[in-house]
């Protein structure tokens, strides 16, 4: 039995009859982390002390013949900009290089209540931004599928991981498509659920009002299993909702035949690549084979997307860094004179480049006599964003779309113009915007063999239903 191949639920099973233990799946995670990671560079931080006690509680658990937990023994990796107790955690930012919170967040607690052993912290874009995991302050994360390929960003350490059988399942976080768009490009499944489904208590926040954490996983069953322990409503955090969460696994075996598939043409226009058109084309048909009906759409503020998210969340980010003074958990400068110095030699000598980018553009966007030009009028485009999704969601149950416009692209390749880095995000940060959910799944491969990732977009609290037809897809 290849360990480290295994999905969750075939995990468990293993450790429930026996087959194997959770020390020993540990073990293999480690033993495939010191092989595979000096030439991927997905993690930053091992937690291995404490990934063994966990394991042994379970295997004792196992022993006596008792129920073991929904998450028994899985082994799993933390996107490095949500705290751990104990355990490293820098935001990929050398601002934080130093910092081990006091706390957990509250997706790892339950993670870890269900029985999940936290292998360690994934690599990331500082502070998430970023759309291809170079802007790591520690190292950039390479494609486990081509060495010379990013794998996406932010979570590129978090899809990597997976890929590469480092790591059963990881968590992620999505801003403008950084759990969707690296599980595309590294050809695994990647769930942003709706905003206020999953609490953000504890993580590291970038743009408050577009944040998500979701899983990323070898099937859509697993990011069922691990939505089902990760969703909810949480005391901790006040946008956290208190909507009922249905039995995801359960619903995935309901048929999908008569289900309305929205197909916007705003998402199959220029910049398209033709070989990720041609595999998202032929999913459509898939899954008009299976009884969907297929049903075009508009989505007419999408144009609006890219520069509407370019200005929220660069403001957003502006306040939210604002904390990294170097008065409390942050670097401090040293030799510094004045209070004002200290603020500044603090910041301007750890934040990266792209970092110090959007911090500018943020202020700017906020400053006086520019507030009602820039943020303003962003949030009012971001309604309209969302109006459109309300609207195609009158005639459809999900809408259908290409994760991203291209496959992986080469290290380096667009590290010099940022506005191509953005672009890259052009199909995934309306739904961050309007606050729906989204799941990539894979849907074919190149002539180079390179993943393509098919994206469906639910409803507000509906991520059931694309849930539902990912899963009749991957099956199919």
């Amino acid at each position: 039995m290849n360990l480290t191949s295994l999905t969750i639920e075939a995990a468990r099973s293993a450790i429930e009859e026996r087959k194997t233990t959770a020390l020993a799946l540990t073990e293999a995670h480690y033993a495939r982390i010191q092989k595979e990671d000096g030439q991927i560079g997905a993690y930053l931080t091992l937690s291995r002390e404490r990934a063994l006690e966990q394991a042994d509680r379970i295997d004792r658990l196992a022993a006596k013949g008792k129920p073991l937990p929904p998450l028994a023994g899985i082994p799993f990796g933390i996107k490095d900009v949500m705290s751990t107790r104990g355990v490293r955690t820098t935001a990929g930012s050398k601002i934080l290089e130093r910092y081990i919170p006091p706390y957990d967040s509250t997706a790892v607690q339950r993670l870890e209540t269900a029985g999940a052993v936290i292998l360690g912290k994934m690599n990331c874009d500082e502070f998430a931004m970023g759309s291809s995991n170079e802007n790591s302050a520690y190292q950039p994360v390479r494609n486990p599928r081509d060495l010379t390929r990013v794998p996406g960003g932010s979570s590129g350490g978090s899809a990597a991981a997976v890929a590469a059988d480092m790591a059963i399942f990881t968590l992620g976080s999505d801003t403008g498509g950084s759990i969707r768009q690296p599980a595309s490009f590294c050809g695994v499944v990647g769930l942003m659920p709706t905003y206020g489904r999953v609490s953000r208590y504890g993580l590291i926040a970038f743009a408050s009002s577009l944040d998500h954490i979701g899983p990323l996983t070898k099937t859509v069953k697993d990011a069922a299993t691990v939505l089902q322990i990760i969703a909810g409503r949480d005391p901790m955090d006040s946008t956290s909702a208190d909507v009922p969460v249905p039995d995801y696994v359960a619903e995935l075996e309901k048929p999908v035949r008569g289900l309305k598939l929205g197909v916007a043409k705003e998402y199959f226009g220029e910049g398209l690549d033709e070989e990720v058109r041609q595999a998202v084309e032929a999913a459509i048909e898939k899954l008009k084979s299976l009884g969907c009906e297929i049903v075009p759409v508009s989505l007419p503020h999408t144009p609006y997307a890219i520069p509407t998210y370019y200005l929220i969340a660069t403001a957003e980010a502006s306040s939210n860094l604002a904390r990294y003074d170097g008065v409390r958990y942050s670097h401090r400068a040293r030799g510094v004179k004045t209070l004002s110095e200290m603020y500044r030699r603090s910041r301007d000598e750890r934040f990266g480049a792209e970092v110090k980018r959007r911090i500018m553009l943020g202020t700017y966007a906020l400053s006086a006599g520019y507030y009602d030009a820039y943020y303003l009028k962003a949030q009012k485009v971001r309604t309209l964003l969302t109006r459109d999704f309300e609207q195609a969601y009158t005639k459809v149950d999900a809408v259908v779309t290409p994760t991203s416009p291209t496959i992986a692209f080469r290290l380096g390749e667009k590290s010099n113009d940022p506005l191509a880095m953005y672009l890259a995000d052009i199909y995934t940060v309306t739904a961050d915007l309007a606050g729906i959910p989204g799941i990539s799944i894979p849907c074919g491969e190149t002539r180079e063999k390179l993943p393509i990732g098919l994206q469906i977009l639910g409803k507000h609290f509906d991520e059931a239903t694309i849930l539902r037809v990912a899963h009749a897809y991957e099956k199919a």
